[in-house]
């Protein structure tokens, strides 16, 4: 008898040492045995994070990834929008152009028209014929400068109806040729419109499989990775160039003012408010408001603003970053940010190390 309990115990530690060593579940723990044995249940000795603990991080940081997609998506989709209006504005400037050249050939040919009448009226004869035909000097000479005059403004209309019907077939070709143009953003609207899609949903589908438990726990991880940033950017930050006071001029204090109003309300990609921003809406429409209209995208916002040099920015200079350009936050003062960092999100104060730093650009250069 006591060797088939010691058997049968053997057998109990063995499977439970098993069922230790068995892969963690990404999103939920495994059921546990309804009698479990006392081996079994005795806990394991602490060796850095849990399985369940990794298992968060890298759901973390795969829904950081996803984001951070959707944010390069967002920017394409945005500067696809904006050249799309600038499009369909020169098409509209086009159209006008071509009716008012059209109505220049018009009144033109009645001009032509009207000349070739008052020819038909004196006979049909030449003007030069005309001429020889007359015996009085003086309505020779008075001929003569008439002739002059009317071949000089037939040539000057035939001039401006040539010059008028070349501008004509310019315009339609500009207006055709901007028409692509304009088909071809919106092509590119729609496809950087799915890719936003995709990633956001594939993000929240991730997210919304987690326990609520799980889901505080990663906002919690959120944080730590954000502050872990923030941390070491302060503890490499370059001193401030010498003689550089860092103090906002007054639009940098108004674009920091309109900016730090907007703190709280919710994150929608495309959206430049009132009622809800991303990244680069929030800071576009927050020099915007401060009287320096500033470009749309981050990535353009990086493309076009100067650039300074970390140490020497001040509260209302913009922070670019990721290696791709993809967000961007406004430098409150005290090494922190104001942006709206994702789909999820609000409107928000962040550390301007807690993510990686591309470069800095000053709107009021």
């Amino acid at each position: 008898m006591n060797r088939r309990h010691c058997a049968a115990a053997a057998i109990t530690l063995v499977c439970a040492l098993g069922l230790l060593t068995l892969p963690a579940q990404a999103v939920a723990a495994p059921t546990p045995d309804p009698s479990p044995s006392p081996a079994a249940s005795a806990p394991a000795a602490p060796s850095g994070p849990s399985s369940s603990e990794r298992d968060l991080e890298k759901i973390r940081q795969e829904i950081e990834t996803l984001y951070r997609k959707a944010g390069a998506a967002t920017d394409a989709y945005n500067l696809a929008e904006e050249q799309a209006k600038k499009q369909s504005g020169e098409i509209v400037k086009l159209a006008k152009a071509i009716v008012d050249g059209q109505a220049k050939i018009a009144e033109l040919k009645d001009r032509a028209g009207a000349q070739a009448r008052e020819q038909y009226r004196n006979g049909g004869l030449p003007p030069g014929a005309q001429l020889v035909l007359s015996d009085d000097p003086q309505l020779f000479l008075d001929g003569i400068n008439k002739v002059r005059t009317s071949q000089q403004a037939n040539k000057t209309v035939l001039a401006q109806l040539t010059r008028t019907q070349e501008d004509l077939e310019t315009y339609t070709q500009d207006a055709s040729s901007n028409w692509q143009k304009l088909e071809s953003n919106r092509v590119r609207q729609a496809e950087a419109k799915k890719k936003i899609n995709a990633q956001i949903a594939a993000a929240e589908k991730l997210e919304s499989q987690l326990e609520k438990k799980e889901r505080d726990r990663l906002r919690q991880l959120e944080r730590d990775a954000a502050n872990r940033a923030q941390s070491a950017w302060l503890a490499t930050r370059p001193a401030p160039s010498v003689g550089v006071s860092g103090e906002a001029t007054a639009a940098g204090r108004a674009a920091v003012a309109f900016a730090s109003a907007q703190i709280g309300k919710p994150y929608v990609w495309g959206a430049t408010g009132p009622g809800s921003y991303d990244c680069s809406g929030l800071t576009s429409q927050a020099w915007a408001a401060a009287g320096r209209p500033i470009p749309r995208t981050s990535q353009e916002q990086w493309r076009l603003l100067p650039r300074i040099d970390i140490r020497d920015m001040r509260p209302g200079d913009l922070i670019i970053y990721h290696a791709d350009a993809s967000h961007v936050g406004m430098y409150v003062g005290d090494g922190a940010i104001v942006h709206s960092p994702r789909p999820g999100r609000h409107v928000t104060l962040a550390g301007a190390g807690s993510m990686k730093i591309l470069g800095v650009v000053r709107p009021d250069q």
